[in-house]
């Protein structure tokens, strides 16, 4: 991973189409900010990652040392991870060349004049993303243990 520090306005893509296409019926086109208006961290994100899968982190260090530790795990999503395993590393390659510590957006004027609010919030989004991808990884599993290789694609 790259900043876990770095502080994002993370937002649902299916909340962000419905905006434009409020904006989309607008008489007179006009340049809308679409944002949640709340931040949370990577760290934070990780976090909740881990607790969808019943695994429940430590972060030790900072820095370039800091890494995220298994403390626990519980039910059957997490079979591949066990207490004491680091799960996540720093790594510079991730850092983005310009990185920005902070993004916060406000979306008063679309709320205003849209009648646009997010509906999903960061921690809605982060646990749908998670179901999908332990879905796929699932099926993966399967076909593998079923001597087939996995569509790569």
């Amino acid at each position: 991973m790259g900043n876990l520090s770095a502080m994002r306005d993370w937002g649902h893509a299916r909340d962000y189409v419905k905006a434009q296409w409020l904006m989309l019926q607008q008489q007179v086109p006009e340049d809308f900010v679409i944002a949640t208006g709340v931040q949370y961290s990577v760290r934070q994100f990780i976090h909740w990652s881990a607790e969808e899968l019943g695994i429940s982190l430590r972060f030790e260090g900072e820095g370039m040392s800091e890494v995220a530790i298994v403390e626990s795990v519980s039910g059957e999503s997490s079979l591949w991870v066990k207490p004491g395993d680091v799960i996540v590393r720093i790594d510079a390659n991730y850092f983005r060349p310009t990185e920005v510590e902070t993004l916060l957006g406000d979306s008063s004027k679309a709320k205003e004049k849209l009648g646009w609010a997010p509906v999903t919030s960061a921690h809605q989004m982060c646990a749908e993303m998670v179901a999908v991808d332990l879905r796929a990884a699932r099926q993966n599993a399967l076909l593998l243990n079923h001597g087939y290789e996995p569509n790569r694609a």
